[in-house]
């Protein structure tokens, strides 16, 4: 039985690698405060309760001119594809950018299940800048801050709600009847 697959994409800086280790319950993703770390997508295995599911990080997207930004996106893309649910996320502290409406505008077009990570929201600052995000257009926002581990089961128990009926989508066994 193939695993549900979950995508985590953004733009560059927005935590996704740091999300990643926390869902795969190691350090498999070097975290670094420099855009285009990474390049590639980096593959992890996660679990919650009874669930076991795959993980995906992604570079971020960017529209910028830089020769790897292409590349990347193309990774991202691939990705998504992959993906039963994507995970994507957003930075609370800086607001909503031109970088994430290209990631949107990705997202909508994949028909994929979408769950907004608004990702360093740690102080009562942040909190307030929570709401501009909702123009996005999804149906799901997730308060977390995955360096500081709040909201990480809310985001789990999201990205899980509709696991029994992927698993039954992607489950390839014959089944037999007598």
């Amino acid at each position: 039985m193939k695993l549900p697959t979950i995508a985590l994409v953004g733009r560059p800086n927005v935590g996704k690698s740091t999300i990643f280790n926390r869902l795969v319950g190691k350090k498999q993703a070097i975290i670094e405060d420099t855009p285009g770390v990474t390049r590639d997508r980096i593959y992890g295995t996660g679990s919650y309760y009874d669930y076991k599911f795959n993980v995906i990080d992604t570079g971020g997207i960017d529209i910028g001119e830089d020769a790897f930004n292409k590349e990347i996106k193309m990774q991202a893309e691939i990705a998504i594809e992959e993906a039963d649910v994507v995970i994507f996320i957003v930075d609370g502290k800086e607001g909503i950018t031109t970088n994430d409406l290209v990631v949107r505008d990705i997202l909508r077009r994949s028909n994929k299940k979408v769950v907004v990570a608004i990702n360093k929201v740690d102080n009562k600052k942040t909190m307030e800048n929570i709401y501009d995000f909702y123009e996005l257009g999804f149906d799901e926002y997730i308060n977390i801050s995955g360096e500081q581990d709040i909201g990480m089961y809310d985001l789990l128990d999201a990205i899980t709600a509709d696991f029994n009926e992927i698993e039954e989508e992607n489950d390839d066994s014959l089944k037999f009847s007598i």
